[in-house]
């Protein structure tokens, strides 16, 4: 029977990095003794993206949610009867705003908390009423997983003690030849402003005279579809610069890829960027806040350009799309590099964290639970 209930609760099951861990962590802990439920946000009908265990159970809330504050609240009380309803020994929330609805829901639950920061708090775009309670949100976690150590900066003193770094997974993929002709660059991630896709349709119309029959794969869906759209045309790049949609299948990408290039205003730990690493891609990346730096060690597992900055940007391509040697050794510097990040290593430190919270614990459930409610004020008598 197994011994300890785990929740995950995140947005949806889409294609996104952090629905990529919680697959991966789901095929992870179903052979171990843990229960595993997933929470999400999302409606029954929703597409799945990347496959879960069948014996991992889904919860999904989307039809008691919404937009704006009232969403919010909605989505509060549609967790906290979810987690009344049955009480995991630990809730391991997903993304920022989650984090907060989370500690808000799990008020009176015996529920452990753990926290996980998926991005860079200090450039994400968020309501400032969501700034204003997130501090207190964290306090009242006994875990905060952050991705870099870059980020544990953008958290009070208060919590110093509950960060805990652990990236993401990668294992190695073993990719069959490409069906290109060498000259296809690929960037992947949502059609929103931190990825800046903006920045590389401009730096590839810099570099393509000079570099005649490349052509540039952007990978992903969002709200920015229609601008970037109107770039291509703009810049008359119609026959060489491709937006894709969302690949038909996870790391599909890498099918037709020879330079992966990240081109990003601030991240949290760029999984498309780790994929490209096990691949063996030649990378170049923005050395953005945060992940990329981290990641990468210029001139030997990637080619690091400046941030935010499309000049940059196109120098960094010309490097490595006028130099074959370069980028073969590139390619072999990233994979070695993200062996860092096997699953075997990642997993472990997962586990120890786990296992730490779930019977590390001295303190009674109710003091727990008094502790993690002072923090957000909420009156508790013990």
């Amino acid at each position: 029977m197994p011994s300890h209930h785990i929740s995950i609760l995140t947005t949806g099951l889409g294609a996104g990095g952090a629905e990529r861990v919680i697959a991966q962590l789901a095929a992870h802990w179903c052979d171990t003794p843990y229960r595993l439920t997933i929470i999400t946000f999302d409606h029954a009908d929703d597409d799945v993206f990347h496959p879960l265990p069948a014996n991992v159970a889904i919860e999904r809330l989307g039809d008691a949610s919404g937009s704006g504050l009232i969403g919010a609240i909605h989505k509060v009380f549609a967790l906290r009867k979810a987690l009344r309803r049955d009480p995991p020994d630990l809730l391991v929330s997903f993304l920022t705003k989650n984090n907060l609805l989370a500690a808000i829901a799990s008020i009176g639950v015996p529920t452990g908390l753990v926290c996980c920061e998926r991005n860079n708090p200090e450039r994400q775009k968020v309501h400032p009423l969501w700034n204003l309670f997130l501090p207190a949100a964290y306090r009242r976690a006994d875990a905060i997983v952050c991705q870099t150590e870059g980020v544990k900066r953008c958290f009070p003193a208060s919590v110093a003690d509950r960060l805990v770094v652990i990236p993401n997974p990668f294992a190695r993929i073993d990719r069959t030849a490409p069906t290109t002709n060498g000259k296809t660059i690929c960037a992947v991630g949502r059609l929103t402003d931190q990825k800046g896709f903006d920045l590389l349709i401009d730096a590839f119309s810099r570099v393509l005279p000079d570099f005649p029959g490349w052509k540039l794969n952007i990978w992903g869906s969002g709200n920015d579809l229609p601008a970037l759209e109107q770039q291509v045309l703009d810049l008359g790049l119609s026959e060489s610069v491709f937006l894709l949609g969302i690949s038909p299948r996870p790391g599909g990408w890498l099918d037709n890829a020879d330079l992966f290039v990240l081109s990003s205003r601030y991240e949290g730990f760029p999984n498309a960027l780790g994929e490209a690493m096990a691949a063996g891609l030649p990378i170049v990346a923005t050395a953005c806040d945060f992940g990329p730096a981290e990641m990468l060690e210029h001139g030997k597992s990637g080619w690091l350009v400046r941030n935010e900055d499309p000049a940059a940007l196109a120098d960094g391509l010309k490097q490595l799309m006028s130099d074959d040697a370069l980028r073969a050794r590139l390619g072999d510097g990233a994979a070695k590099a993200v062996e860092r990040y096997a699953p075997t290593v990642v997993f472990r430190q997962w586990d120890s964290l786990v296992r730490d919270l779930l019977l590390g614990s001295k303190e009674e459930p109710a003091t727990a639970e008094a502790r993690r409610a002072r923090s957000l004020g909420v009156q508790v008598t013990e």
